[in-house]
C-alpha cells in the first residue's frame, strides 16, 4: 500500500520582490538581540556584518542571475567586495585621528527589524488571502478577503515552469509559473512562486490522477 498522500488541491501564491529581503530582516533581528546583550557600546564587527548582508541582499534583488556561470562570477566579485569592505576600509585613515567605524546601536537593529518586518508581514498576510488553487476540476482564484472568486477550467491545462533567477531559487526555492487553461483565453502569470519545484510536482500528480479517473469508472 502506498504511503504517498493523495493530492486533491495545490495552492499557488505569488509574492512581490520584497519577500527576498528576509535575510536582512533576520540578520537585523539577530544582531539586535546580540547588541542589546552586549550593551550600549556598538560592536564594529556586527556593523560590518550587517552592512555586508545588506549589500548582498540589495545586489540579489536588483538583478536577475539566469546563468549559472554568471552567478558564480558575480558571487566571487561580491565576496571580494565584502572582504575589501570588512578588512580594508577599517584600516583606511580618512583623517588623522579619525577611525572608520561602522559600529551600530541596538536601536538601529531594532528599527530595521521593525521597518522590514512590517511590509514582509503584510506581504505574507496578503498572500494568504490572494491565491490560485488548482483542483481536480477547476482553477479557483481568490484575490482578497472580500473579492469575488474566479474559476477556470482545468481540462487541457498547460503549465510552464522556469527558474529565471538563481539567487531567488537559492533564497526561497522561488521560480516563475504560467498556467494556460485549455478553454480560456486568460493566461495566469505567477512570476514569484515559492517552492516552485514542489508545487509543479504536486500539480503534475494532481493532473495525472485526473487523467486516469475515467478509466477507473466501471
Amino acid at each position: 500500500m502506498s504511503n504517498e498522500k493523495k493530492v486533491d488541491e495545490v495552492y499557488l501564491r505569488n509574492y512581490p520582490k520584497v519577500i527576498f529581503f528576509w535575510p536582512v530582516f533576520f540578520t537585523s533581528f539577530i544582531l539586535w538581540i546580540i547588541q542589546w546583550v552586549i550593551g550600549d557600546i556598538p560592536n564594529n564587527i556586527l556593523g560590518y556584518f550587517w552592512a555586508a548582508m545588506f549589500f548582498i541582499n540589495i545586489f540579489v534583488v536588483a538583478f536577475d542571475f539566469s546563468s549559472t556561470k554568471f552567478f558564480i562570477l558575480v558571487l566571487v566579485i561580491v565576496i571580494a567586495l565584502v572582504i575589501i569592505i570588512i578588512w580594508l576600509l577599517p584600516n583606511i585613515e580618512i583623517h588623522p585621528g579619525v577611525e572608520f567605524n561602522l559600529g551600530l546601536t541596538w536601536q538601529f537593529y531594532l528599527t530595521m527589524t521593525l521597518m522590514l518586518g512590517l511590509p514582509l508581514g503584510m506581504v505574507v498576510l496578503n498572500a494568504y488571502f490572494s491565491y490560485y488553487k488548482v483542483e481536480r476540476n477547476e482553477i479557483y482564484h481568490k484575490s482578497g478577503i472580500f473579492s469575488s472568486a474566479e474559476r477556470f477550467p482545468v481540462s487541457n491545462l498547460r503549465i510552464k515552469k522556469s527558474i529565471p533567477d538563481v539567487f531567488e531559487f537559492l533564497f526561497l526555492r522561488a521560480g516563475s509559473m504560467v498556467l494556460i487553461p485549455g478553454r480560456s483565453e486568460d493566461v495566469i502569470n505567477l512570476p514569484t512562486v515559492l517552492n516552485i519545484n514542489k508545487k509543479a510536482k504536486r500539480i503534475d500528480d494532481l493532473l495525472s490522477h485526473v487523467s486516469v479517473e475515467p478509466d477507473e469508472v466501471d
